[in-house]
């Protein structure tokens, strides 16, 4: 007799996986914003991109509570009008969070230079990149990560089956195992367990 565990439904990204997602995001966008500023202003071939660790936590809370915006405002508003929200919301988060940090003289950036500067910690400037980001964030970043599921299974995550934890990641065809075509070999016996 072939015993087969029926695999639970994967289930949805906690909002602590979601807010990592969304930091990391926020983080790599900050870097290669940085490092094409570098380049159009001073034609810096290096493309030198910084950030702070700060920006972390700055990116994944912000755009987690933007997630939650495009969750309630999705039925109700036009994305153009989401986008300014979100946008609105940015600069909120950015003054409110610049304002903190500099408290502790750990505000990692300075807008003084630009003319339409708020107190250094926003500025009227980027008013247009933060929108374009806000529309990128809400189409690309979070419908795709509310998407994502976890799969509650093997540690490898390939395997259809939970008895099938040994390795190779197969589809389970009269009693052996099907490799997957990924290259990956299996070093099992490629049989279930039979009781």
């Amino acid at each position: 007799m072939v015993t087969l565990e029926t695999p639970e439904a994967p289930v949805p990204l906690t909002a602590l996986s979601r807010w990592y997602l969304y930091a990391i995001h926020g983080y790599f966008c900050e870097v290669m914003f940085t490092a094409a500023w570098e380049f159009v202003v001073n034609c810096n071939w290096k493309f030198p991109g910084v950030t702070s660790v700060w920006a972390l936590f700055i990116y994944g809370t912000c755009i987690l509570i933007v997630e939650q915006m495009y969750l309630k405002l999705r039925g109700r508003c036009p994305v153009l009008l989401r986008c300014i929200i979100y946008t609105l919301w940015t600069y909120l988060w950015e003054f409110g969070t610049g304002l903190l940090l500099r408290q502790f003289n750990a505000c990692p950036w300075d807008y003084s230079e630009f003319r339409y500067n708020f107190m250094g910690l926003i500025t009227a400037e980027y008013a247009v990149p933060w929108f374009c980001a806000s529309f990128i964030v809400e189409r690309l970043v979070i419908r795709k990560t509310l998407r994502l599921r976890f799969h509650e299974g093997p540690e490898d995550g390939w395997s259809n089956h939970r008895s099938d934890a040994g390795g190779g990641g197969g589809a389970v065809v009269g009693g052996r195992r099907r490799e997957r075509s990924r290259g990956m070999r299996n070093d099992a016996n490629g049989y279930l367990k039979v009781e």
